[in-house]
């Protein structure tokens, strides 16, 4: 690798320490309805028009259980809002393909994907959803499941900065303010630099073009910047196309590349400094930064390394320069290698390289990364709380070696709310191993399968393991477009998503309603290097203790195998 790979990894930390301060002061403001922003003179008349219209009034806050009640009647309807214009798209305007309906079983597992931030693809975009679809179903539930995990998050935030209370906060207002002052100003503004770069928005029918080999060849077309844009900055991940941002038109050059990756870091990293902002500890916040970027980037620097050092077998053959299968010319081996590990960090599920065809150790960091269930930062919403339980689960392991009861930023973590915080990183685990198991097993799960041995067991539990995170890339290698494997996904995505949001509301339910103990000398220290130590630990001793035996079933031995000439 060359001192400009490395370069690059630089720049974009520097880029996004610079930026997740600022961002992080502008969510709070959002996020804290009394507080203004900028952009209250333009945006604020149509809140107030949206508030009277659906009859919302934010001043009126909700109980954890009237909250999560609106979350999972809003989630429902959405998918069932997203399969009624899946299923009817035949009759409906702006289909210049004439496409028709997709099967119930994949319209089932669209309409849950999409609902539940996966975005998870069993089909070829250009080849199944018509403009219509792409814009009014699922470019729409992008802008709303990922204002849903915000939502979450936002309460989550409450529930330890709020002290003595009932409520935290008003959902519908929360869903409100964080797509009209967060989301669609965002996508706006990467919607006008995609399309400054190449990146198509329009509304005209494909084009037929002749080949100088003389074959006939259909070339896409459509509102592809404006869904680029909240795909990547909602950490949605669904593209327009069957290759994502693999894709000329969604990913045309290294500085849209470069621009994806900014904007898949913004909100996940912001968001933290938000939460230190909202608890009065921004140091906290700082080491809870540092434990993540130190994860991310160690992973980054082993899949750069393998991608680098490519397959054995090549090499005897004079072929030198790295494993460049499934990668783009225009980007290259490490910008491929670093958007594998973002994407998967932070739950967005874009991809610009195929991750089936990554070298066996450099297809284990994106899965590992998922399987530490998203807390590399994470995706919007989701990363802060999912992270904010393996804190939860520190604190506790700390309150044990010392003999105290565990204690949080003056809030006494008891038994409900470890009870919890483990019902909401358990389920993950079970999902993820009993659906691969199955797979394993069963006629439907060979099926499917694009390679044999422990690379086909590789694309049996990657699958199972972004549909539970709510990632949604694949290792493309696994056919997953059929009646069970629709299922079983959808199934593992609805899993996945509420059986940690339930928890995780609950859990914010039970703390805002503690008081706050003065500091002692006892208190474990929140902001030091002990603490950003431990976490990292906790982060990596829970993946390995979890996963480490599917993995070495997968990628590890493939490794081994590879070394000696097997393959799969």
């Amino acid at each position: 690798m060359m001192t400009l790979d490395w370069f690059q990894l630089a720049i974009l930390a520097l880029v996004i320490i610079l930026l997740t301060k600022p961002m992080g002061l502008y969510l709070g403001r959002v996020l804290e309805a009394k507080q203004t922003t900028i952009l209250d003179p333009v945006i604020k008349p149509v809140e107030r028009f949206i508030y009277k219209a659906c009859r919302i009034n934010p001043l009126e806050e909700q109980n954890w259980k009237q909250y999560l009640a609106c979350i999972m009647g809003f989630t429902v309807v959405s998918i069932i809002f997203t399969g009624l214009l899946l299923g009817f798209q035949a009759y409906l305007p702006l289909n210049f393909q004439e496409l028709s309906a997709p099967s119930w079983h994949l319209n089932l597992n669209t309409s849950v994907s999409f609902s539940t931030n996966t975005d998870y693809q069993s089909y070829g975009g250009e080849t199944t959803m018509s403009y219509f679809s792409q814009m009014a179903a699922l470019a729409v539930q992008n802008f709303m499941s990922a204002a849903v995990g915000l939502a979450v998050a936002a309460s989550l935030v409450r529930g330890i900065a709020r002290k003595c209370m009932k409520t935290i906060g008003n959902f519908w207002a929360d869903l409100v303010r964080i797509n009209l002052y967060i989301l669609l100003p965002l996508s706006l503004l990467a919607a006008t630099f995609f399309i400054s770069e190449g990146v198509p928005q329009n509304f005209k029918p494909y084009v037929k073009a002749q080949t100088v080999e003389g074959v006939t060849q259909t070339i896409v077309q459509g509102p592809i910047a404006s869904q680029e844009a909240i795909k990547i900055i909602g950490s949605n991940g669904g593209g327009f196309t069957n290759v994502n941002s693999a894709h000329p038109y969604e990913n045309p050059t290294p500085l849209t590349n470069f621009f994806q990756l900014i904007l898949i870091f913004l909100l996940p990293a912001s968001q933290i400094y938000y939460f230190g902002k909202s608890v009065g500890h921004t140091k906290h916040a700082w080491c809870i930064f540092a434990a993540l970027g130190i994860v991310f980037v160690t992973g980054v620097i082993i899949c750069a390394f393998s991608e680098a050092a490519g397959n054995p077998e090549w090499i005897k053959l004079g072929l030198t320069e790295g494993n460049w299968e499934g990668k783009e010319s225009r980007f290259g081996i490490f910008s491929s290698s670093l958007y594998a590990c973002t994407t998967t960090a932070i739950s967005c599920g874009a991809v610009n390289c195929m991750h089936d065809s990554l070298t066996p150790i450099g297809g284990l960091i994106p899965m590992l990364n998922i399987e530490l269930s998203e807390v590399i930062f994470g995706g919007v919403g989701a990363g802060l709380y999912s992270v904010l339980l393996f804190v939860f689960l520190s604190i506790f392991i700390s309150g044990l070696i010392i003999g105290r009861t565990p204690e949080y930023l003056g809030k006494k973590i008891e038994a409900f709310d470890i009870k919890m915080t483990m019902l909401a990183i358990l389920p993950y685990v079970l999902i993820v191993h009993a659906f691969t198991a199955w797979s394993c097993f069963s006629s439907w799960g060979l099926a499917g399968l694009g390679n044999s041995g422990a690379h086909g067991f590789s694309e049996m539990l990657y699958a199972f393991s972004s549909a539970g995170a709510n990632n949604g890339s694949s290792f493309a290698g696994l056919s997953t477009n059929t009646p069970i494997y629709n299922v079983t996904l959808a199934i593992a995505m609805f899993l996945g998503r509420f059986l940690v949001i339930a928890p995780v509301i609950a859990l914010a339910g039970s703390l805002v309603e503690k008081k706050v103990h003065p500091k002692t000398a006892a208190s474990f220290p929140v902001s030091s290097l002990i603490f950003t130590s431990l976490l990292v630990g906790i982060i990596l001793l829970i993946g390995a203790l979890t996963f480490l035996p599917a993995l070495t079933l997968g990628p590890i031995i493939e490794q081994f195998f590879m070394s000696k000439g097997m393959f799969f």
